[in-house]
């Protein structure tokens, strides 16, 4: 007799394993994730204007060592070396500001 599998979604599967969305673990989790995105998207960027770790490097102003942690998301970098980098790579980024649970107003 053949078991029927039953299909979960992802949202579920990190709810059960990572924690659910207000968690200490779950905040972790996506911080973490999104820093990863980070350094991938300069990974990618850099490879697609076919520079190495040490040409980005010298073009922001930060020895080879940096380029790579960015990319492996092993530092904290300043926010400024961030937006060096992607300025260095002609890329345009944009953040977006969301704050929970309280109303937020431009003055």
């Amino acid at each position: 007799m053949k078991k029927e599998l039953k299909t979960v979604s992802l949202d579920v599967m990190i709810d059960r394993h990572i924690g659910e969305r207000g968690t200490s673990n779950r905040e972790i989790f996506e911080s973490e994730l999104k820093i990863g995105l980070l350094g991938e998207a300069i990974k990618q960027a850099r490879k697609e204007r076919n520079l190495t770790q040490e040409e980005l490097g010298k073009l922001v102003g930060v020895q080879k060592a940096q380029i790579s942690k960015l990319e492996n998301s092993i530092t904290n970098a300043r926010f400024e070396t961030i937006l060096k980098v992607f300025d260095a790579l002609g890329a345009r980024i944009n953040f977006n500001v969301e704050l929970l649970n309280k109303p937020f107003k431009f003055s």
